[in-house]
């Protein structure tokens, strides 16, 4: 189109339409997020609920399809990408909350509602098992005709198991229309169908919206304990893992000093509860009670050799550094009477012991 083509299409415009475009222009730049809802088939009743229900969250606004599309391209800066999804009975929707949240509401706002003769169902339609409530007559036959398993029970009809009688993308009969309504079973939902919502520059589509938002937080929480593992892993301190680093550093400092048998105050508790411990292991292997003091006749040993083994592994992991941060180190965390170095320190105990 040509530029004197495009003036005299501007001059020619009528007065209430130029002030309907200036309307919805301002409608959308009031708004940090603005999409293209499809109204078609909602009655004007349940619109108007809905719109009570967006009430200061979101706000929906109604023109000609014509007005709507010259309003977002005079806006631009992006917003005329919804002008694609103008056709039929839209409406436009503003909101400063997210898109997400957007759709998430709108969703949530919608209701089960009849589906009409010659309408396409959005899903399979099934007449679930159970009595319908209706008095044996004609009906029966009427359920059999659309496909329902059904007969007279006990003095009423009762459909027999549960039954598809319409797979989604077929058209409604009016028969099954009828049963339906007859039924109370209600196979659509009407609602504010979202078709596409600019915001901050970007054009998103419903299917983008629609997130699990629990599965979404749970990746939120899972990823942010990655982080933190990895900082203490990489030993790199921040405000929520230096806690941490310092208890393991700590840990890891004492397990070394029990490992290494250092004499130091912090240590020397642990150190005494080790060699008891050892003792206590070579003195339940001596068969001869009468080569033991009193006090270590007929004691058990203080764990298998496989739960020692297994014990002195994970306390020599944290003399490396290797260990669990939290872990302490503690007189269980043991080692192997058959180590040579340790099976010397309690034969010194012993000797000592016995003069």
């Amino acid at each position: 189109m040509s530029e004197s083509e495009s003036v005299r299409r501007t001059e020619t415009i009528p007065q209430w339409k130029r002030e309907e475009v200036d309307e919805l222009v301002d409608f959308i730049d009031s708004y940090a997020s603005v999409g293209i809802v499809g109204v078609a088939g909602i009655p004007s009743r349940q619109l108007q609920n809905m719109r009570r229900e967006l009430h200061g969250s979101a706000a929906v606004r109604m023109s000609r399809n014509t007005l709507v599309q010259r309003a977002l391209e005079e806006v631009g800066e992006g917003h005329e990408q919804l002008s694609e999804f103008v056709s039929a009975q839209v409406a436009l929707i503003g909101t400063n909350d997210n898109p997400f949240g957007l759709y998430q509401q709108l969703e949530a706002s919608k209701t089960p509602a009849p589906i009409n003769a010659g309408e396409i169902a959005p899903n399979d339609i099934v007449i679930p098992e159970g009595d319908t409530g209706v008095d044996p007559g004609p009906f029966v036959g009427e359920l059999q005709q659309v496909g329902a398993e059904a007969r007279i029970m006990d003095g009423s009809i009762q459909v027999t198991a549960d039954s598809t009688v319409l797979e989604a993308g077929e058209e409604v009969s009016t028969e099954l229309a009828n049963v339906l309504v007859e039924l109370g079973i209600e196979p659509k939902e009407v609602g504010l169908d979202l078709r596409s919502v600019y915001s901050e520059g970007v054009l998103f589509a419903p299917e983008e919206l629609a997130i699990d938002v629990d599965e979404y937080r749970d990746d939120i929480a899972s990823a942010a304990a990655a982080g933190r593992n990895l900082s203490v892993n990489a030993e790199y301190p921040t405000a929520r893992t230096a806690g941490t680093l310092l208890a393991k550093a700590a840990g890891q400092a004492k397990a070394l000093g029990v490992f290494a048998a250092i004499e130091d105050p912090d240590v020397l508790p642990d150190l005494v509860a080790k060699a008891d411990g050892q003792v206590r292991s070579i003195a339940a292997r001596i068969d001869d009670d009468e080569a033991l003091p009193e006090e270590l006749r007929g004691v058990d040993a203080p764990a298998t050799g496989a739960e020692e083994s297994s014990d002195e592994d994970e306390t020599a992991d944290e003399a490396d550094g290797d260990g669990d941060p939290d872990a302490d180190a503690d007189t269980d965390a043991d080692d192997d009477p058959d180590d040579d170095d340790d099976g010397g320190d309690a034969g010194e105990g012993l000797g000592a012991m016995f003069g």
